[in-house]
């Protein structure tokens, strides 16, 4: 076993691999490493759906500028180190050991017990403050008042996406709640972009300035290189906050970026094997996603892998995803809190078949879908892994 697979091991072990949300502990460990979050220029990007896109957008805008660009984002499809990149390069397996161990080393010493997502924080505030990156895509983990990322003072502007039910075990069961918890990342004299049909857009608004608040504009954007209707809403959060921070860059160059995003598994189809990965794992996610193939698959024949998570509304989910016609396989992952094949099958209205690694043919586009944690592990039961990764 190599020191990546040791730091992997570590990250993942019991005493790491939970969640517990709160700033004392990310502020502590990075007091000891010199505040390297205080030497970036952040964008900070919180919501329910929508938050990867609007960060793989920005990111590429402003690599094609010529911007060194740092990009965290979580969480990772095949490899931890996708979520800390510069320039769309991953970390080196290497560096994100040494890391690791540096940082867990460090805390241990100090009596800080970080969770998972801590370290992950850490590490990326200090390389991308050590690799002197010219801005830092920043994506919340979860929520946003407490979230480890929400150490940054004075972001160079704030992008709330999308904002529906999720986690209202720890962000609470109404729309204002939740809302209340995404707009914890909001600074005072910091812009924030959130579009004007947010559902938390009333809450948004009694917590900020009317000075800080910038409604995304609708550039009429067609041609993004990702697919799925609502990435439209995406792209105008994108555009906006680049045209507050960078004014300067003409909008057919921001537009001409947008048809060469890459954001992996994010309503991503593949032609030649007709497979089409979603990430959506909750009902907006979900109903996004059936919006978006009854629009771009309207007469094609639809075959679903789904499994997701225990604590997701998976009754709602398999509600607004299936129609009576489809070929439904349910998959029950290694993730620990995967639902079962029983759980998820005995609320759904229509036949289904218990997915078991493999599939017979089937003339028509086969939908992967549920939870961004089981795809990997799909992909390499379906013999499928080298061909989503070459493209």
């Amino acid at each position: 076993m190599n020191k990546f697979d040791d730091a992997v091991n570590l990250l993942t072990s019991s005493g790491k691999f939970y969640i517990k949300l709160g700033l004392e502990r990310i502020s502590a460990i990075l007091e000891l490493l010199g505040n390297p979050q205080d030497k970036l220029k952040c964008i900070h990007v919180a919501g329910t759906n929508g938050k990867g896109s609007v960060c793989s957008m920005i990111n590429k805008i402003l690599i094609d500028k010529g911007f060194k660009t740092g990009l965290f984002t979580s969480p990772h499809i095949f490899d931890y180190t996708e979520r800390i990149r510069i320039n769309d390069i991953n970390i080196s397996k290497n560096i994100f050991a040494d890391m690791i161990f540096e940082i867990s080393k460090l805390a241990d010493e100090n009596q800080i017990h970080l969770t998972e997502f801590e370290i992950l924080t850490a590490v990326m505030f200090k390389y991308f403050a050590d690799n002197k990156v010219d801005f830092a895509v920043i994506e919340v983990g979860l929520g946003g008042r407490y979230d480890s990322t929400n150490v940054i003072k004075k972001p160079l502007c704030s992008v709330i996406t999308t904002i529906d039910f999720d986690h209202t075990e720890r962000l609470g069961n109404t729309i204002e709640k939740i809302a209340s918890e995404k707009a914890g990342i909001i600074k005072q004299n910091c812009p924030i972009v959130i579009s004007p049909d947010n559902r938390g857009l009333n809450t948004i608004k009694s917590i900020c300035t009317k000075e800080q608040l910038h409604l995304a504009k609708d550039f009429k954007v067609n041609d993004i290189s990702l697919k799925g209707e609502y990435q439209k809403t995406n792209a105008n959060l994108a555009l906006t906050a680049i045209s507050i921070i960078l004014p300067e860059i003409p909008l057919v160059d921001m537009l001409n970026s947008l048809q060469h995003v890459k954001h992996f598994g994010r309503f991503q189809y593949f032609k030649e094997q007709n497979l089409l990965i979603d990430g959506g794992h909750n009902p907006n996610g979900i109903r996004a996603l059936r919006e978006s193939l009854d629009t771009l698959f309207k007469d094609v024949p639809k075959r679903f892998i789904f499994g997701c998570l225990k604590n997701k509304d998976y009754p709602q989910m398999i509600k607004l995803l299936f129609k009576e016609n489809d070929l439904i396989y349910f998959n029950q992952f290694s993730h620990k809190n995967s639902a079962s094949y029983e759980e998820l099958s005995s609320v759904c209205p229509y036949k289904s078949n218990k997915f078991n690694g493999t599939l017979p043919h089937f003339d028509g586009l086969t939908v992967i879908c549920g939870s961004l944690y089981m795809i990997s592990e799909v992909l390499k039961q379906l013999n499928l892994m080298e061909y989503v990764i070459i493209q």
